[in-house]
């Protein structure tokens, strides 16, 4: 087996390997710092500083990764957008409430379908199944990517070590082969993050394992589209258990798919942004992505 210490050069998003995670740095670091300063509403300059950057170098840097300028981007990070566009989303997820969660099928515009182990592959985890894994650069920075020949069973952005991750997913799945072919998930990673609204979207299947409860909840976020944001009553309203909001919670964050299944959509029901497991900074990050490419003006 490949050592788990090499890295593809893949580059979804037009983000090029470590430039592109270094990139994301740089931006992670002025979103950090705004949302520490809000109330501020620092200027440019500043914002450039914290991430150490000339003025002209990071808006330049951040138009090209949000779509907008960075003074433009402030908008999405305040509590008031926040619980505005909580608001709004109710016709998108009453629209979910009725179509119900009948099982797999094309969800909203982001064609994704997904498939759940079945009770027995769950209990065998992964017995007979090998999973392919490789290490991209997106616009939120590097991420590990696992795929079944049924789908992408497991997504999740580099913080710490990757031998230590690496360790999880095969805890999760100890009855796997566990194979190093970033060339092959390079395929996968290309298609995971649009560029814009109207940018063609392939197809995505994801693999699921969980128990009922769990892919319940993932079903119900999978339901709620880009540049919409929703409380944890409205997820427990989808999956009909208004009671649920602690083990909704612990649901989603045993989510093996960061970004597809969108658990950064899920806020408190007042517009903060919580604690995330891939950072609260990337949460921000991320609903400001979206928001900038999604959501209506």
């Amino acid at each position: 087996m490949v050592a788990a210490s090499k890295k593809s050069t893949a580059s979804p998003s037009g983000m090029d390997g470590r430039d592109g995670a270094r990139d994301y740095r740089r931006i992670e670091a002025a979103i950090l710092y705004i949302d520490e300063h809000l109330l501020d509403q620092p200027d440019l300059e500043t914002m450039a500083a914290a991430a150490g950057l000339s003025p002209f170098h990071f808006q330049r840097l951040f138009s090209r990764w949000a779509g907008i300028s960075p003074t433009r981007f402030l908008r999405f990070l305040t509590v008031g957008y926040a619980k505005d566009a909580l608001e709004n989303s109710q016709s998108v997820l009453d629209a979910a409430l009725q179509a119900g969660l009948s099982g797999p099928g094309r969800l909203h515009d982001l064609f994704v379908s997904y498939e759940a182990l079945s009770p027995g592959e769950y209990k065998n985890k992964g017995r007979g199944v090998t999973i392919t894994y490789g290490v991209h650069s997106g616009p939120f920075g590097e991420f590990l990517l696992l795929l079944t020949d049924r789908g992408i069973c497991g997504m999740e952005f580099i913080d710490g070590n990757l031998d230590d991750m690496l360790a999880a997913s095969r805890a999760r799945w100890p009855g796997a082969e566990f194979m190093f072919d970033p060339a092959a998930t390079g395929t996968v990673a290309d298609k995971l993050f649009p560029a814009c609204a109207n940018a063609p979207r392939p197809r995505l299947n994801l693999h699921l394992g969980g128990t009922n409860f769990q892919i319940k909840v993932w079903q119900a976020m999978l339901h709620i589209p880009p540049g919409v944001l929703a409380s944890y009553g409205d997820v427990a309203r989808i999956i009909g258990n208004p009671r649920a909001g602690r083990a909704i919670g612990n649901a989603m964050a045993a989510n093996p798919l960061a970004f597809l299944i969108p658990c950064h959509r899920v806020i408190r029901a007042n517009g903060l942004h919580h604690a995330y497991r891939w950072g609260r900074a990337r949460r921000l990050a991320i609903n400001g992505w979206e928001a900038a490419r999604f959501a209506a003006d």
